[in-house]
């Protein structure tokens, strides 16, 4: 990582058409801490992480990143998505390219790095997380599992100040899951910032600093993990988390998937 990862969101306001999406969100994330969003479908988890990324303009409000304004008129919207690494549940990875092409492509082209120092540092990213053995299969050759940490390498790759997670495990099998969710607290232990969007309440509960719950655009409620979990102090949050329990979805901590 490079730089202070410091993301304060202030007064964040978006809109699709008519519809609101996020109503004044406010969120300070500390350099090295993990923050999980939770809430229901359509809470406004994934929206937010479009907007810290600017894959989404907002309507009003603020984010800055390492005490940089990244919503100002004129920001270099390319300079700051290359401190910003965002993987989505689709792996989006490229068919015709091999694993180590999918790895090396940015920090070659849009980083200016030597193909060599790419591929060094690709293969010992692939290294670390299990998969250098299939550095030359192309993505249909890997189970989903292997493809969603294949993308999540490729966004390493880029050497991001700020990982953006959302919703990473939902479109895999659920014996899948597990090794996805380790890869993620081995980055969450070596000190990566991140903002997830998860519906993995156990996992959720074991790795994040803080969790918010989203309800309709706003965050509700947010604080440390065992207060959440175990005491909200919102009715809502409440009956969001009793359905999730109904539902045998507290399991993905350390103990499972």
């Amino acid at each position: 990582m490079t730089g202070d990862a410091g993301l304060v969101i202030e007064g964040l306001h978006k809109s699709f058409g008519r519809k609101p999406v996020l109503r004044g969100i406010d969120l300070a994330v500390e350099p090295h801490q993990v923050v999980c969003l939770i809430g229901a479908s359509g809470s406004g988890k994934s929206t937010l992480l479009r907007c810290v990324n600017l894959l989404e303009p907002i309507d009003a409000g603020r984010i800055t990143l390492g005490g940089e304004d990244i919503t100002r008129r004129g920001v270099r919207v390319n300079a700051v998505r290359r401190r910003v690494g965002i993987v989505f549940q689709s792996y989006n990875l490229f068919p015709h390219m091999p694993v180590l092409r999918n790895v090396t492509l940015g920090p070659v082209k849009a980083l200016g790095r030597s193909r060599a120092e790419a591929r060094d540092e690709a293969m010992a990213l692939l290294e670390r997380f299990g998969l250098a053995d299939r550095a030359r299969d192309y993505p249909d050759r890997l189970s989903g599992g292997q493809q969603q940490r294949v993308a999540i390498i490729r966004a390493l790759a880029m050497r991001p100040e700020l990982l953006l997670l959302d919703e990473i495990t939902s479109a895999l099998d659920p014996e899948l899951v597990a090794d996805v969710l380790e890869m993620i607290r081995d980055l969450a232990e070596g000190g990566m910032t991140m903002v997830i969007a998860t519906h993995e309440m156990g996992f959720a509960r074991d790795i994040a600093h803080r969790v918010c719950f989203l309800d309709e655009g706003q965050i509700l409620e947010e604080g440390a993990p065992e207060r959440i979990f175990t005491a909200p102090q919102e009715a809502r949050t409440r009956r969001f988390l009793q359905r999730v329990v109904d539902a045998g979805r507290m399991d993905g901590g350390r103990g499972g998937t």
